[in-house]
Protein backbone atom coordinates (compact mmCIF):
# COMPACT_ATOMS: atom_id res chain seq x y z
CA UNK A 1 0.00 0.00 0.00
CA UNK A 2 3.03 2.33 0.48
CA UNK A 3 3.55 2.95 -3.32
CA UNK A 4 -0.16 3.38 -3.71
CA UNK A 5 -1.44 6.58 -5.49
CA UNK A 6 -5.00 8.30 -4.60
CA UNK A 7 -7.35 9.56 -6.53
CA UNK A 8 -10.94 11.07 -6.78
CA UNK A 9 -12.25 7.47 -7.40
CA UNK A 10 -11.04 5.80 -3.71
CA UNK A 11 -13.67 8.53 -1.95
CA UNK A 12 -16.84 6.82 -1.28
CA UNK A 13 -19.78 9.08 -0.95
CA UNK A 14 -22.89 7.52 0.27
CA UNK A 15 -25.57 9.18 -1.92
CA UNK A 16 -28.06 11.40 -0.08
CA UNK A 17 -31.68 9.35 -0.80
CA UNK A 18 -33.27 13.56 -0.07
CA UNK A 19 -31.37 14.34 -2.96
CA UNK A 20 -29.50 17.95 -1.92
CA UNK A 21 -30.41 20.45 0.68
CA UNK A 22 -33.83 21.29 0.39
CA UNK A 23 -34.89 24.55 -0.34
CA UNK A 24 -37.04 26.72 2.20
CA UNK A 25 -40.68 26.58 1.90
CA UNK A 26 -40.82 29.82 3.33
CA UNK A 27 -42.40 32.55 1.07
CA UNK A 28 -42.40 36.20 1.75
CA UNK A 29 -45.66 37.46 2.71
CA UNK A 30 -45.74 40.31 -0.23
CA UNK A 31 -47.28 42.53 2.51
CA UNK A 32 -46.35 45.42 0.06
CA UNK A 33 -48.32 43.79 -2.95
CA UNK A 34 -50.43 45.86 -4.87
CA UNK A 35 -53.83 44.33 -5.85
CA UNK A 36 -54.43 44.25 -9.70
CA UNK A 37 -57.30 43.40 -11.71
CA UNK A 38 -55.90 40.70 -14.60
CA UNK A 39 -57.57 41.86 -18.39
CA UNK A 40 -55.77 39.85 -20.75
CA UNK A 41 -53.53 36.85 -20.71
CA UNK A 42 -51.04 36.12 -23.34
CA UNK A 43 -48.07 33.73 -23.52
CA UNK A 44 -47.11 33.90 -20.31
CA UNK A 45 -47.41 37.33 -19.99
CA UNK A 46 -50.24 39.28 -17.76
CA UNK A 47 -51.86 42.82 -18.53
CA UNK A 48 -53.03 43.95 -15.00
CA UNK A 49 -55.07 47.24 -14.39
CA UNK A 50 -53.74 48.98 -10.77
CA UNK A 51 -56.00 51.76 -8.94
CA UNK A 52 -58.95 50.81 -11.39
CA UNK A 53 -61.27 52.59 -9.42
CA UNK A 54 -58.85 55.64 -9.11
CA UNK A 55 -58.70 58.85 -11.00
CA UNK A 56 -55.26 57.30 -12.75
CA UNK A 57 -55.33 53.29 -13.26
CA UNK A 58 -52.73 52.22 -14.96
CA UNK A 59 -52.28 49.16 -17.20
CA UNK A 60 -48.80 47.32 -16.04
CA UNK A 61 -47.39 43.87 -17.83
CA UNK A 62 -46.94 41.45 -15.43
CA UNK A 63 -45.25 37.56 -14.88
CA UNK A 64 -46.62 34.52 -12.63
CA UNK A 65 -44.12 34.22 -9.70
CA UNK A 66 -43.08 30.16 -9.25
CA UNK A 67 -44.85 29.57 -6.49
CA UNK A 68 -48.02 29.90 -8.87
CA UNK A 69 -47.17 27.89 -11.59
CA UNK A 70 -49.48 25.63 -10.99
CA UNK A 71 -52.20 27.88 -10.47
CA UNK A 72 -54.28 29.50 -12.87
CA UNK A 73 -54.48 32.48 -13.45
CA UNK A 74 -57.54 34.16 -15.46
CA UNK A 75 -59.20 37.46 -16.98
CA UNK A 76 -61.15 38.59 -14.27
CA UNK A 77 -58.69 37.85 -11.72
CA UNK A 78 -57.54 39.95 -8.36
CA UNK A 79 -54.29 39.34 -7.57
CA UNK A 80 -51.34 40.57 -5.36
CA UNK A 81 -48.49 42.86 -7.84
CA UNK A 82 -45.13 43.38 -6.93
CA UNK A 83 -42.28 45.55 -8.32
CA UNK A 84 -42.50 47.99 -11.12
CA UNK A 85 -46.36 48.87 -10.90
CA UNK A 86 -46.08 52.38 -12.25
CA UNK A 87 -46.85 51.39 -15.81
CA UNK A 88 -43.92 52.56 -17.34
CA UNK A 89 -43.02 51.53 -21.25
CA UNK A 90 -40.18 48.48 -20.67
CA UNK A 91 -41.07 47.85 -16.80
CA UNK A 92 -42.33 44.12 -16.09
CA UNK A 93 -44.29 42.95 -12.64
CA UNK A 94 -44.62 40.04 -11.26
CA UNK A 95 -47.56 38.26 -9.64
CA UNK A 96 -47.14 36.68 -6.42
CA UNK A 97 -50.75 36.01 -5.07
CA UNK A 98 -54.36 35.24 -6.15
CA UNK A 99 -56.74 36.80 -4.39
CA UNK A 100 -59.59 34.94 -3.07
CA UNK A 101 -62.37 34.57 -6.11
CA UNK A 102 -65.91 34.96 -5.68
CA UNK A 103 -67.13 33.39 -8.76
CA UNK A 104 -65.19 31.13 -11.22
CA UNK A 105 -66.90 29.99 -14.65
CA UNK A 106 -65.61 26.33 -15.57
CA UNK A 107 -66.17 24.78 -18.76
CA UNK A 108 -64.56 21.70 -19.88
CA UNK A 109 -63.68 20.12 -23.43
CA UNK A 110 -66.44 17.85 -23.31
CA UNK A 111 -69.00 16.03 -20.97
CA UNK A 112 -66.48 13.32 -19.51
CA UNK A 113 -63.38 15.09 -20.01
CA UNK A 114 -62.28 15.62 -16.04
CA UNK A 115 -59.96 18.66 -17.19
CA UNK A 116 -61.54 22.09 -16.24
CA UNK A 117 -60.72 24.61 -18.36
CA UNK A 118 -61.28 28.50 -15.77
CA UNK A 119 -62.75 30.97 -18.62
CA UNK A 120 -62.96 34.04 -16.28
CA UNK A 121 -63.04 34.71 -12.15
CA UNK A 122 -65.31 37.15 -10.38
CA UNK A 123 -67.89 37.63 -13.04
CA UNK A 124 -71.62 38.24 -11.73
CA UNK A 125 -73.49 38.17 -14.76
CA UNK A 126 -72.57 35.42 -17.86
CA UNK A 127 -74.47 37.19 -21.19
CA UNK A 128 -75.53 34.19 -23.06
CA UNK A 129 -74.95 35.93 -26.91
CA UNK A 130 -76.96 34.29 -29.68
CA UNK A 131 -77.84 35.84 -33.12
CA UNK A 132 -81.77 35.78 -33.99
CA UNK A 133 -80.69 34.64 -37.91
CA UNK A 134 -76.73 33.55 -39.33
CA UNK A 135 -76.29 31.83 -37.41
CA UNK A 136 -79.60 30.02 -36.54
CA UNK A 137 -79.67 29.63 -32.28
CA UNK A 138 -79.42 26.39 -30.74
CA UNK A 139 -81.87 25.90 -27.58
CA UNK A 140 -78.52 23.49 -26.15
CA UNK A 141 -76.27 25.86 -25.97
CA UNK A 142 -78.40 27.83 -24.02
CA UNK A 143 -79.58 25.17 -21.63
CA UNK A 144 -75.63 24.50 -21.70
CA UNK A 145 -75.18 28.40 -20.63
CA UNK A 146 -77.58 28.06 -17.64
CA UNK A 147 -76.32 25.41 -15.84
CA UNK A 148 -72.90 26.83 -16.08
CA UNK A 149 -74.33 30.25 -14.91
CA UNK A 150 -76.25 28.63 -12.14
CA UNK A 151 -73.16 25.82 -11.48
CA UNK A 152 -70.82 28.81 -10.81
CA UNK A 153 -73.72 31.05 -8.79
CA UNK A 154 -73.60 33.51 -11.69
CA UNK A 155 -77.13 35.50 -12.33
CA UNK A 156 -77.50 34.54 -16.65
CA UNK A 157 -78.47 37.06 -19.11
CA UNK A 158 -79.62 35.93 -22.68
CA UNK A 159 -78.79 38.31 -25.38
CA UNK A 160 -79.97 37.52 -28.90
CA UNK A 161 -77.85 40.14 -31.44
CA UNK A 162 -79.30 40.36 -35.44
CA UNK A 163 -82.73 41.19 -34.36
CA UNK A 164 -83.83 43.23 -37.60
CA UNK A 165 -82.73 39.99 -39.10
CA UNK A 166 -85.24 37.77 -37.61
CA UNK A 167 -88.13 37.99 -34.74
CA UNK A 168 -86.53 36.65 -31.70
CA UNK A 169 -89.83 35.87 -30.31
CA UNK A 170 -90.04 31.90 -31.06
CA UNK A 171 -86.68 31.41 -29.30
CA UNK A 172 -87.18 33.39 -26.29
CA UNK A 173 -90.92 31.94 -25.63
CA UNK A 174 -88.53 28.51 -24.73
CA UNK A 175 -87.16 30.85 -21.53
CA UNK A 176 -90.93 32.09 -20.71
CA UNK A 177 -91.22 29.93 -17.41
CA UNK A 178 -87.51 30.40 -16.18
CA UNK A 179 -86.06 33.35 -13.97
CA UNK A 180 -83.77 34.76 -16.99
CA UNK A 181 -83.36 38.27 -17.92
CA UNK A 182 -83.37 38.93 -21.94
CA UNK A 183 -82.56 41.24 -24.19
CA UNK A 184 -82.66 41.93 -28.05
CA UNK A 185 -80.49 44.11 -30.17
CA UNK A 186 -80.77 45.23 -33.29
CA UNK A 187 -78.25 46.34 -36.46
CA UNK A 188 -78.13 49.50 -37.85
CA UNK A 189 -78.44 49.48 -41.17
CA UNK A 190 -77.46 52.14 -44.14
CA UNK A 191 -80.43 54.14 -45.75
CA UNK A 192 -78.29 53.81 -49.11
CA UNK A 193 -78.05 50.05 -48.34
CA UNK A 194 -79.34 48.13 -51.51
CA UNK A 195 -82.25 46.06 -51.19
CA UNK A 196 -80.91 43.19 -52.63
CA UNK A 197 -77.48 43.38 -50.06
CA UNK A 198 -76.47 40.02 -48.75
CA UNK A 199 -76.53 39.80 -44.76
CA UNK A 200 -73.47 39.62 -44.60
CA UNK A 201 -73.01 43.56 -46.30
CA UNK A 202 -75.06 45.03 -44.10
CA UNK A 203 -73.67 47.74 -41.66
CA UNK A 204 -72.66 45.98 -38.35
CA UNK A 205 -73.14 48.63 -36.34
CA UNK A 206 -75.15 47.93 -33.38
CA UNK A 207 -78.40 50.77 -32.92
CA UNK A 208 -77.70 53.56 -29.87
CA UNK A 209 -81.22 52.55 -28.57
CA UNK A 210 -80.07 48.96 -28.35
CA UNK A 211 -76.70 50.00 -26.76
CA UNK A 212 -78.04 51.89 -24.13
CA UNK A 213 -80.65 49.11 -22.84
CA UNK A 214 -77.38 46.38 -22.96
CA UNK A 215 -75.44 49.43 -20.88
CA UNK A 216 -77.89 49.73 -18.44
CA UNK A 217 -78.38 46.14 -17.99
CA UNK A 218 -75.03 45.78 -17.65
CA UNK A 219 -73.78 48.79 -15.14
CA UNK A 220 -72.35 48.07 -11.98
CA UNK A 221 -71.33 44.00 -12.70
CA UNK A 222 -68.29 42.11 -14.23
CA UNK A 223 -69.99 40.42 -17.39
CA UNK A 224 -68.51 37.65 -18.97
CA UNK A 225 -69.97 37.38 -22.76
CA UNK A 226 -70.47 33.49 -24.25
CA UNK A 227 -71.55 32.91 -27.65
CA UNK A 228 -70.72 30.89 -30.68
CA UNK A 229 -68.53 32.25 -33.59
CA UNK A 230 -70.28 34.92 -35.56
CA UNK A 231 -73.09 36.00 -33.32
CA UNK A 232 -71.59 39.15 -33.13
CA UNK A 233 -69.98 39.47 -29.40
CA UNK A 234 -67.10 41.05 -30.17
CA UNK A 235 -69.51 43.37 -32.50
CA UNK A 236 -71.41 44.34 -29.18
CA UNK A 237 -67.78 44.45 -26.86
CA UNK A 238 -66.33 47.57 -29.58
CA UNK A 239 -69.36 49.43 -29.99
CA UNK A 240 -69.98 49.31 -25.84
CA UNK A 241 -65.75 49.84 -25.23
CA UNK A 242 -64.60 51.50 -28.08
CA UNK A 243 -62.06 48.57 -28.72
CA UNK A 244 -61.19 47.25 -31.91
CA UNK A 245 -61.30 43.38 -31.31
CA UNK A 246 -61.26 41.91 -34.38
CA UNK A 247 -64.76 40.42 -36.42
CA UNK A 248 -65.85 38.16 -38.82
CA UNK A 249 -68.83 36.98 -40.52
CA UNK A 250 -70.90 33.30 -40.96
CA UNK A 251 -69.62 30.48 -43.61
CA UNK A 252 -72.53 31.05 -46.10
CA UNK A 253 -71.62 27.13 -46.80
CA UNK A 254 -72.09 25.61 -43.11
CA UNK A 255 -74.02 28.47 -41.84
CA UNK A 256 -70.94 29.10 -38.78
CA UNK A 257 -69.17 31.45 -37.90
CA UNK A 258 -65.73 32.55 -38.49
CA UNK A 259 -63.21 31.99 -35.32
CA UNK A 260 -61.99 35.53 -35.13
CA UNK A 261 -61.15 36.14 -31.51
CA UNK A 262 -58.04 34.07 -30.13
CA UNK A 263 -57.74 35.24 -26.33
CA UNK A 264 -60.83 37.13 -23.65
CA UNK A 265 -60.18 40.09 -22.55
CA UNK A 266 -61.49 42.21 -20.22
CA UNK A 267 -62.49 46.06 -21.14
CA UNK A 268 -64.74 48.86 -19.10
CA UNK A 269 -67.08 50.54 -20.26
CA UNK A 270 -67.47 54.19 -20.31
CA UNK A 271 -70.26 55.72 -19.25
CA UNK A 272 -70.87 53.72 -16.80
CA UNK A 273 -70.42 53.21 -13.05
CA UNK A 274 -67.12 52.23 -11.51
CA UNK A 275 -66.28 48.31 -11.58
CA UNK A 276 -68.10 47.69 -15.09
CA UNK A 277 -66.06 45.54 -16.63
CA UNK A 278 -67.48 43.03 -19.69
CA UNK A 279 -65.48 39.91 -20.94
CA UNK A 280 -65.11 39.38 -24.68
CA UNK A 281 -64.30 35.75 -24.98
CA UNK A 282 -63.31 33.45 -28.02
CA UNK A 283 -66.48 31.54 -29.88
CA UNK A 284 -66.55 27.98 -28.80
CA UNK A 285 -68.15 25.08 -30.38
CA UNK A 286 -68.75 23.20 -27.41
CA UNK A 287 -69.39 23.85 -23.60
CA UNK A 288 -68.78 20.86 -21.55
CA UNK A 289 -69.87 19.92 -18.28
CA UNK A 290 -68.24 17.44 -17.20
CA UNK A 291 -67.46 19.39 -14.03
CA UNK A 292 -71.04 19.73 -13.61
CA UNK A 293 -72.89 17.00 -10.92
CA UNK A 294 -75.93 14.98 -12.17
CA UNK A 295 -78.06 16.44 -9.16
CA UNK A 296 -76.84 20.05 -10.05
CA UNK A 297 -77.79 19.57 -13.83
CA UNK A 298 -81.20 18.26 -12.56
CA UNK A 299 -81.80 21.76 -10.56
CA UNK A 300 -80.62 23.97 -13.17
CA UNK A 301 -83.76 22.94 -14.95
CA UNK A 302 -85.97 24.92 -12.64
CA UNK A 303 -89.18 24.21 -14.27
CA UNK A 304 -88.61 20.56 -14.16
CA UNK A 305 -87.54 19.94 -10.26
CA UNK A 306 -91.13 20.53 -9.08
CA UNK A 307 -92.59 17.08 -10.86
CA UNK A 308 -88.84 14.89 -9.56
CA UNK A 309 -90.89 15.23 -6.41
CA UNK A 310 -93.11 12.41 -7.79
CA UNK A 311 -90.62 10.35 -9.22
CA UNK A 312 -89.84 6.83 -7.59
CA UNK A 313 -86.50 7.28 -5.74
CA UNK A 314 -83.28 6.04 -7.14
CA UNK A 315 -85.19 7.63 -11.00
CA UNK A 316 -83.07 8.53 -13.24
CA UNK A 317 -85.30 10.44 -15.75
CA UNK A 318 -84.22 8.96 -18.64
CA UNK A 319 -87.29 8.51 -21.03
CA UNK A 320 -87.44 4.33 -19.96
CA UNK A 321 -87.18 5.54 -16.27
CA UNK A 322 -90.15 3.09 -14.84
CA UNK A 323 -92.44 5.96 -13.01
CA UNK A 324 -90.94 8.81 -14.23
CA UNK A 325 -93.13 11.60 -13.73
CA UNK A 326 -91.69 13.81 -15.88
CA UNK A 327 -93.26 12.64 -18.80
CA UNK A 328 -96.66 13.32 -17.80
CA UNK A 329 -95.59 16.36 -16.05
CA UNK A 330 -94.58 18.42 -19.16
CA UNK A 331 -98.34 17.64 -20.93
CA UNK A 332 -99.61 19.03 -18.08
CA UNK A 333 -101.83 22.10 -18.96
CA UNK A 334 -100.14 24.12 -16.16
CA UNK A 335 -96.78 23.39 -18.13
CA UNK A 336 -94.98 25.68 -20.37
CA UNK A 337 -95.44 24.78 -24.33
CA UNK A 338 -91.56 24.70 -24.32
CA UNK A 339 -91.48 21.80 -21.39
CA UNK A 340 -91.67 19.06 -23.86
CA UNK A 341 -88.32 19.89 -25.09
CA UNK A 342 -87.36 21.33 -22.26
CA UNK A 343 -87.44 17.47 -21.01
CA UNK A 344 -85.65 16.37 -24.12
CA UNK A 345 -82.55 19.07 -23.60
CA UNK A 346 -82.23 17.75 -20.09
CA UNK A 347 -82.16 13.98 -20.99
CA UNK A 348 -79.47 14.75 -23.87
CA UNK A 349 -77.54 16.24 -20.96
CA UNK A 350 -77.63 13.32 -18.28
CA UNK A 351 -77.23 11.31 -21.07
CA UNK A 352 -74.44 13.06 -22.10
CA UNK A 353 -72.97 13.50 -18.54
CA UNK A 354 -72.86 9.94 -18.67
CA UNK A 355 -71.09 9.11 -21.42
CA UNK A 356 -74.06 7.58 -23.39
CA UNK A 357 -74.07 9.79 -26.57
CA UNK A 358 -71.57 10.84 -29.07
CA UNK A 359 -70.16 13.96 -28.41
CA UNK A 360 -71.89 17.17 -30.00
CA UNK A 361 -75.61 15.47 -30.09
CA UNK A 362 -76.58 17.23 -26.36
CA UNK A 363 -76.72 20.34 -28.64
CA UNK A 364 -79.76 20.98 -30.93
CA UNK A 365 -81.16 24.00 -33.22
CA UNK A 366 -84.09 25.47 -32.01
CA UNK A 367 -86.95 22.84 -31.92
CA UNK A 368 -89.81 23.04 -33.79
CA UNK A 369 -93.60 24.11 -33.06
CA UNK A 370 -92.38 26.01 -30.03
CA UNK A 371 -95.62 28.64 -30.00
Amino acid sequence: MAGRTWDESDVRIRANKRGSRPRTKQRPSHEDAVVARVVAVDRGRYTCVVAEDGPQPRTVLCVRAKELRRQPVVPGDLVGVVGDVTGAPDTLARIVRIEPRSTVLRRSADDTDPVERVIVANADRLVLVLAAASPTPRTGFVDRGLVAAWDADITPVVCMTKSDLADPAEFLRYLHDLDVLTISTQRATDRGQRPEAGLHEQSLAISEESLNRLRDLLDGHVSVFLGPSGVGKSTLVNALTGAERATGGVNDVTGRGRHTSSSARALTVPGTSPGTWVVDTPGIRSLGLAHVAEEDLLNAFTDLVPATAECPRGCLHTADSPGCALDAWVHRPEASPAAPHRLESLRRLLAASRGETPRGDSEKRLGQGIT
